[in-house]
């Protein structure tokens, strides 16, 4: 994690976001890049073209650059190497771009969820990061003055999912000196015996070098719901998911767990996408 990205609103929730990073990049000596999506209710007219920037794109760019020198005015950023970047495009492409262009190890966001009728048709910011992001994502939703992990739910159904996820969860949990739960959750239209859910969670883990780990097969009415009330009965510091990245017709049909669990959880989620 020597390479931490940050888009930022430079709302409270995208500043628990920036604390977090700044306790993990001073404990892995890494560096911040700080991106400012920035909202035009028009397009850039081309500067190759001769006309330059717009007055009204140029104001809110001087504004967005105001507002990062008071969001980066804080005492927990000293002694942070910060790249700073200010964006005039709404595509979550750019997002994806800042991350290759960077070489980005992880994405750490804030997020307030998203609910009703807004998540079915809107969603939150954080989802469709999640949706579109190659690296892990690693959703806030509150203040944490001391980010610390000791107990971390990695939930799966240790079947379809690609085993590299795993992998870049046990380095995450290696980063923080924690113990993970692998868990698997059985429904009632879902159902697996414990015997053949530990075979099968045993084959999956089998090629990592991990051994801080415990295994539960869980029963509830639903995936989400298992790994939410596991999680809280746990008293876990962070969920994690592997992640597909549906888009499109197939994502509004068939939804996704892990952008759900952005969605709902309380706790830290952090994602990790599927490769296939």
């Amino acid at each position: 994690m020597k390479r931490i990205l940050v888009p930022t609103d430079f709302s409270e929730h995208a500043e628990y976001a920036l604390k977090v990073a700044a306790q993990i990049a001073k404990q892995n000596d890494s560096e911040i890049y700080l991106l400012h999506m920035l909202e035009l209710p028009f397009q850039e007219v081309d500067v190759a073209g001769g006309y330059g920037e717009p007055p009204e794109a140029l104001f809110y760019r001087k504004l967005a650059e105001k507002q990062f020198n008071a969001f980066l005015d804080k005492p927990y950023l000293s002694q942070i190497t910060i790249h700073e970047k200010v964006k005039a495009d709404i595509s979550f492409s750019e997002i994806k771009d800042a991350c290759r262009e960077n070489n980005i190890d992880i994405i750490i966001m804030g997020s307030h969820g998203a609910s009703g009728i807004k998540e079915m048709f809107i969603g939150s910011n954080a989802e469709k990061v999640v949706r579109n992001s190659e690296v892990p994502v690693l959703v806030i939703k509150n203040d944490h003055d001391d980010f610390a992990i000791n107990d971390f739910v990695f939930a799966s159904d240790f079947k379809n999912d690609n085993k590299e996820t795993y992998r870049q969860a046990t380095d995450f949990a290696k980063a923080f000196g924690a113990n993970v739960h692998l868990l698997m959750v059985n429904t009632p239209n879902n159902f697996t015996t414990t015997a053949k859910a530990n075979t099968r969670i045993d084959d999956f883990i089998k090629d990592v070098d991990f051994e801080n780990y415990t295994i539960t097969v869980y029963n509830d009415d639903s995936v989400e719901k298992g790994i939410l009330n596991f999680s809280q009965h746990i008293n876990a510091d962070i969920i994690g998911i592997s992640t597909h990245g549906r888009q499109g017709i197939a994502h509004f049909f068939n939804g996704s767990i892990s952008e759900d669990l952005v969605n709902h959880a309380n706790r830290p989620v952090i994602t990790f996408k599927i490769w296939e």
